[in-house]
């Protein structure tokens, strides 16, 4: 019990130290913007470890991070080929395929009002439709390797990020389209000199939220069929042989690589959409 004592203990200062921070002056400069979420994150996990070795919680139920740590360190190549199958073949490609047809898609639907009226209602269907559902038809049609998850992941991203660059393209100002025609220009002149930098802020939305569903896409994927790596794979074939060590080491791996993921693509946002007044408040 003193390791659960001693965790709480710990757990209750250091919440109390970083309440104290964050109201005060120097919690605006970066490094403690920084400092206060990872300081949080490790309180919790040696929460987590106090509580499990406090309480002698059995592996199979719970394993501590610890033993997580130990099997990620002993498995680094497993989880490396697992890594490469799921995310950078499954997830990537899928979320690059899905996100560039999404784009594409909602220009024509912007340009068509036969596809505004057509076209979005079949895809607010498709999004509605369960991924239990799909991933095992595809998984059918494109065979058990990464095409399979690519193309759950193109599914489930295409949808949200249509529907913000649908939004986005119609967010400019009516007079500044007309002033735009005005001046004599083209759909074309209009679409890349307006309408696409306006709608940057909605498309990055979608993005954002897209790389998420991609992980879970091309994970859950797996589940219904798969070579022998992959995170989804793993995941299912370490559940049944009690190895909860293995799956939560997955899962860390999973969270690290989305949050990157997240991470590159909010980096690019800020990098393109300066100008926005919620860019601009955050420097």
């Amino acid at each position: 019990m003193s390791w659960l004592w001693g965790a709480v203990i710990f757990w209750l200062a250091a919440w109390a130290f970083n309440v104290w921070l964050a109201n005060r002056p120097v919690a605006r400069s970066r490094a403690v913007q920084l400092f206060i979420p990872a300081l949080f994150g490790v309180t919790l996990l040696i929460l987590w470890e106090g509580i499990v070795r406090g309480l002698d919680v059995p592996g199979v139920i719970l394993p501590a991070p610890s033993a997580i740590w130990a099997t990620i360190r002993a498995s680094l190549p497993v989880l490396a080929g697992d890594f490469v199958q799921t995310i950078l073949k499954g997830a990537l490609s899928g979320y690059l395929i899905g996100c560039g047809a999404a784009v594409l898609t909602a220009i024509a639907i912007d340009r068509s009002p036969f596809l505004q009226r057509g076209l979005l209602p079949i895809g607010n269907f498709v999004a509605a439709l369960p991924i239990v559902g799909i991933a095992p038809i595809l998984v059918m049609w494109f065979g058990f390797d990464w095409q399979s998850k690519a193309a759950v992941v193109v599914v489930m991203v295409f949808f949200p990020v249509l529907v913000n660059t649908v939004a986005g393209l119609a967010a400019s100002e009516r007079m500044q389209r007309d002033l735009m025609a005005t001046w004599g220009a083209s759909y074309w002149q209009t679409l890349v000199k307006l309408r696409l930098p306006a709608a940057m802020p909605f498309i990055f939305n979608g993005l954002k939220i897209a790389t998420t569903l991609a992980l879970i896409g091309a994970i859950v994927a797996e589940f219904f069929g798969s070579p022998t790596r992959g995170m989804g794979f793993r995941i299912s074939t370490a559940v049944g042989q009690l190895s909860l060590d293995m799956v939560w080491a997955e899962i860390a791996v999973a969270a690290l690589a989305g949050s990157a993921f997240y991470g590159v693509v909010a980096l690019i946002e800020k990098g393109v959409t300066f100008w926005h007044p919620s860019q601009r408040g955050r420097t």
